[in-house]
């Protein structure tokens, strides 16, 4: 085989390779997460067929304004085709709809503290983090979650609608660094 047909086949086999992925992501739910609130690697939608219940583990489209803004800005999030520009979230529901939450130095969920859920006065790169100031979560809204340390979740940008979840977030391939 000639080098041009050599760079021709290799060539043809990348192209055949990027068309099979952008039709798994495109059709098949499929998305790679970096962000270290969940696993590094690939994770699929699973469509949700039932009420979103606390404990799913969700892919989340944030709702523009400035959490959104602000997860763009400041690269917490990769932007994506969400409306709001960005990739969607992975967290977990920890509260529904009428659940009372209080924000202290951790999340209290209907007076309970939640487990790994220390608020962070500042992100890692030392800019200040404003904690949302808490309530009761509104009806058609979930409150977020990740024990991810460094996370920007609810506890910092408060519930967010329903609506906008995409389906559950199950683990293909994944690693932890």
């Amino acid at each position: 085989m000639t080098r041009q047909r050599r760079a021709f086949a290799t060539i043809g086999a990348g192209v055949v390779l990027l068309g099979a992925m952008a039709a798994a992501f495109a059709w098949g739910g499929y998305r790679v997460n970096f962000t270290p609130s969940y696993p590094l690697g690939l994770w699929q939608i699973e469509t949700l067929d039932r009420p979103v219940a606390v404990g799913d583990r969700v892919f989340i489209c944030p709702p523009s304004g400035p959490a959104a803004d602000l997860a763009r800005e400041r690269f917490y999030l990769p932007r994506g085709l969400c409306p709001a520009g960005t990739a969607p979230l992975i967290k977990t529901v920890v509260a529904l709809a009428g659940t009372s939450i209080r924000i202290e130095n951790q999340v209290i969920i209907d007076g309970a503290p939640l487990q790994a859920s220390t608020v962070q006065s500042r992100d890692v790169k030392g800019r200040p983090m404003t904690p949302w100031m808490g309530g009761v979560v509104p009806e058609g809204e979930v409150f977020l979650h990740s024990s991810f340390v460094g996370s920007y979740d609810s506890r910092y940008f408060g519930p967010l609608p329903a609506a906008g979840i995409l389906g559950l977030a199950r683990e293909v391939l994944t690693f932890t660094p």
